[in-house]
């Protein structure tokens, strides 16, 4: 039987073949998923928008029901083994007052076991705003769900804090996304119209950035915040703080844009685009910005985690949305003081998905950043 010969550079040549036919977006996923921390950010991004979208079916308690007396309840572990079979329960949690200092101590009552059920049934809602129903994840038979179930704990006034974090996620990150949207729809138009055009339109657009920029922050929003009517339903004061950190945040992606534009605007596919006729506007969008669209996709992504940031730190100082809205800052807020945080230091857990969002998509924008020079694979 002849034996196979390996070919020496063989593979090297086929590799580069391959690289050589394959599309612009074939070669940035090729290196983008080299990226180990940016694969791992992705898939961190991945479960919260899923999170997002299945708030109300993962959270088993109603997010804004309240009572005295399951105030400040530790959080409890859930038991996934009953006489070594797979039965999770939990221990009902029990209050009694301290004679001495008044304070409720809660300990479990291991003498009885409240079984957990999958698919369970609990409080209304309509999954995707459209579709009735009262199923969730996990939740227990023959009482509230948020009476026997408390996995981080509860807040001051009773409310489950898991449950509210499900909420927050929502609209936290729904935040920096709409935020994005707005901010990369201005960034682009007028960045572009600056790079494009250049002269007075160019003198004008880059003298607003700079006033912008030039603005204090904390000054501006305490601003914002007075002006905004007592009266505004938690729905109004939702846009109004998403269009105003958008209209501060297009600046950087515009300076980012111009600058791409400057260097474009004399190519040749350009110059073909204008002798045929296209409009200042196709050019921009249709000719010259899926030219660079790699580059934008990485700002956008190095921009959500400021968004975020920006709504949750508003939040947290009573700048931004306000009870009863619920947001990784709102429920911050209770973690203020020094008291809160030694007594129940379970209060602070709505800033682990914070820190765990904004590492995940700088990973992410890192890992696309680099990606986005495909032919250096």
């Amino acid at each position: 039987m002849a034996e196979a010969v390996a070919v020496p550079g063989l593979f090297a040549e086929a590799g580069e073949d391959r690289i050589s036919v394959a599309t612009q977006w074939q070669l940035t996923w090729w290196r983008f998923r080299k990226h180990r921390l940016a694969m791992i950010g992705a898939a961190v991004i991945i479960v919260f928008y899923l999170i997002v979208i299945f708030a109300d079916f993962l959270a088993y308690a109603d997010p804004n029901s309240s009572q005295a007396r399951r105030s400040l309840i530790p959080p409890q572990p859930i038991h996934l083994f009953d006489n070594g079979r797979l039965h999770p329960y939990v221990n009902p949690v029990t209050g009694k007052r301290d004679p001495k200092t008044f304070q409720l101590i809660y300990a479990p009552d291991l003498t009885r076991k409240v079984p957990i059920y999958f698919f369970a049934h609990g409080f209304k809602y309509k999954l995707f705003g459209v579709i009735p129903t009262d199923v969730h994840l996990i939740g227990v038979s023959g009482m509230p769900t948020e009476d026997a179930i408390y996995l981080f704990g509860t807040d001051v006034q009773g409310r489950d804090i898991f449950s509210r974090l499900m909420f927050g996620t929502r609209t936290s990150l729904s935040i920096g996304l709409v935020g994005v949207a707005f901010s990369l729809l201005l960034g682009i138009a007028l960045g572009g119209l600056s790079g494009y055009l250049g002269g007075v339109v160019d003198v004008v657009i880059q003298r607003i950035i700079e006033i912008l920029r030039s603005i204090p922050t904390i000054p501006l929003w305490m601003g914002l915040a007075a002006a905004m009517p007592q009266t505004w339903s938690i729905t109004q004061v939702y846009f109004a703080i998403t269009l105003i950190i958008s209209l501060l945040a297009w600046t950087e992606l515009a300076r980012v844009v111009r600058g791409r534009f400057l260097s474009l605007r004399e190519e040749d596919f350009v110059t073909a685009a204008e002798l045929v006729g296209c409009g200042r506007l196709r050019i921009i969008f249709v000719h010259m910005v899926p030219s660079f669209l790699s580059h934008i996709i990485a700002a956008t992504t190095l921009a959500l985690p400021a968004m975020v940031i920006s709504e949750t730190s508003l939040s947290f100082l009573g700048l931004g949305l306000r009870p009863p809205a619920i947001s990784w800052g709102v429920m911050l807020q209770d973690a203020q003081n020094i008291q809160a945080i030694v007594l129940s230091p379970w209060m602070l857990i709505p800033a682990i998905p914070v820190i765990a969002a904004v590492l995940a998509f700088n990973f992410v924008g890192d890992g696309l950043r680099d990606a986005a020079d495909p032919y250096g694979i």
